[in-house]
């Protein structure tokens, strides 16, 4: 048995910058949403949230599919 140490590489760079892009974005969600000062902040976390829900969708269609 022998790895492929290259797959098992670009998969764990895949998951490393995916996790890290994600909770980023789930971050700057929630900084929005503490800002009650301008409207924008509010609908740019909105856009935020909706791009991590898409991601999780996405990701379990990945599995499922």
């Amino acid at each position: 048995m022998s790895i492929d140490w290259h797959a098992l590489g670009t998969v764990l760079a895949v998951t490393l910058v995916a996790t890290v892009g994600l909770v980023g974005v789930f971050t700057l969600g929630v900084v929005g949403l503490s800002r009650q000062s301008a409207a924008w902040s509010r609908t740019g976390a909105c856009l935020c949230f909706a791009a991590c829900a898409a991601a999780v969708a996405y990701g379990i269609d990945l599995i499922v599919g």
